[in-house]
């Protein structure tokens, strides 16, 4: 509501949020975050006598934006026993996330033509407690579905070079690639790729020992594939971005090539010699590697290499994840802990906490051209807003997180950090399914 009163307007905010610790883009202050309609109407000092029908008084509990997750797979419809959008979205919730965009893989049918886009929108209405989009899907035979898909909105395409896991999503042969890419270089469309060069891998064998299944997909897959698909973006001048970054060997390649890259916590915060034998959760691929690569991944994102981190939430059933290495699905299921799980190790690194909101926020959001909506604490900007305690401490517990099953390799961890409030468009998030299905901006 707005007023006048002896000459001047005074606006009744719908929510303020104050914090003596609210994180923008041009540093951290103690400030009042004002919303109104859904969005950031204002940024006031946060002594400010506002007028507002709902205020939140955070004291020293920091302020950050949503986070921005570009890389989940919720699975619905099809493998919803897997995830679903219900599911995933209240566990982003939980962990901070006010955005995600949802692979085209693993729900059944996969993101690859209209009629499946169709089936993915009609399952997802209604269900989702954080903002959604698509990525679409380029698989042998779909060129010509491409653009249909991205005129409907989805935020690019996603491709594998090496076999995905699932046999209705095969992978794109390297004489298949340059037709893709210059059909996305006429629309301006981003490709984000699973690179792995299938040459140089092989069959995970029958075992419980984590060392045998590394040795299955050695680094130098992943640095074979990025070199190549460098070479064909510069050549097709296409908008390429590699997936998952777990080979710090590929980084050179990177740095040199107009590709961007990404990578996920696990990579971040994990080490390939202390996963126990049969520990399954801990499989995904690319793989998890050693403590040494990792020292590379992270001076690849403090040097702007590496523009994301996003969780690559990949889970399954409870019963999928038993077997040995070699049988085990694989994927790694952290959506509702990966600003934890980065913000105790990058503190412990020396990192600042902007920094990690720069990785999971504003990064994804540029990626997908989201940046004027999402991804910062800024006048105009949706109104995702996140309260973090970054010094206290929790114990994960599988059982109490709110993806569907079960199963993470941060089971038994402790991390510092815990989210207490999320709000979405500065609505209280996870308690109604209020979430938006995101279209791209087709400026």
């Amino acid at each position: 509501m707005v007023r006048d009163a002896e000459h001047y307007l005074v606006t009744t905010y719908d929510l303020v949020v104050r914090s003596r610790a609210v994180h923008l883009p041009d540093g951290v202050r103690a400030a009042a975050v004002c919303v109104l309609d859904g969005r950031i109407a204002a940024i006031e000092d946060y002594e400010s006598t506002l007028e507002t029908s709902s205020e939140a008084a955070l004291g020293d509990l920091t302020l950050l934006p949503g986070l921005v997750d570009t890389h989940v797979h919720i699975n619905e419809p099809g493998r919803t026993e897997w995830e679903g959008f219900a599911s995933a979205t209240r566990a982003a919730a939980a962990g901070g996330v006010t955005t995600l965009i949802d692979m085209p893989l693993n729900s059944l049918p996969p993101t690859v033509d209209m009629a499946a886009l169709e089936v993915k929108h009609a399952a997802a209405q209604g269900k989702c407690y954080v903002d959604v989009g698509f990525w679409g899907g380029a698989i042998p035979g779909n060129t010509g579905e491409l653009r249909a898909l991205h005129e409907a909105g989805v935020f690019g395409f996603k491709c594998f070079t090496s076999p995905s896991g699932v046999d209705e999503f095969p992978p794109l042969s390297w004489a298949e690639l340059p037709e893709v890419l210059a059909e996305l270089r006429r629309m301006d469309a981003l490709l984000v790729v699973h690179a792995e060069d299938p040459a140089e891998l092989a069959e995970a064998p029958d075992s419980d020992d984590y060392a045998d299944f590394l040795a299955s997909r050695p680094p130098r897959a992943e640095d074979k594939a990025i070199a190549r698909l460098a070479g064909l973006a510069q050549r097709a001048r296409a908008r390429v971005h590699v997936l998952h970054l777990s080979s710090a060997s590929a980084l050179p390649e990177i740095r040199s090539s107009t590709v961007s890259a990404e990578s996920c916590p696990h990579y971040l915060t994990l080490d390939a010699q202390e996963i126990p034998d049969g520990a399954t959760a801990f499989k995904c691929c690319p793989p998890i590697r050693d403590r040494g690569n990792a020292d590379e991944l992270w001076r690849a994102l403090a040097d702007g290499t590496i523009t994301c981190v996003v969780s690559d939430h990949s889970p399954c059933t409870t019963e999928l994840k038993d077997g040995s290495f070699g049988t085990a699905w694989g994927g790694v299921s952290s959506l509702q802990l990966g600003l934890s799980a980065m913000w105790t190790e990058a503190r412990r690194r020396g990192h600042e906490l902007a920094d990690v909101v720069r990785w999971m926020s504003a990064g994804p959001a540029a990626l997908v051209g989201l940046d004027d909506r999402k991804g910062g604490i800024v006048v105009g900007r949706d109104a995702d807003l996140v309260a973090f305690d970054p010094d206290r401490e929790f114990t994960v517990e599988a059982g109490e997180l709110l993806h569907r099953n079960p199963v993470t390799p941060y089971a038994g961890r402790t991390l510092r950090g815990v989210v207490t409030q999320t709000w979405l468009r500065g609505t209280p998030a996870g308690q109604a399914p209020v979430g938006e299905l995101l279209r791209r901006d087709p400026r």
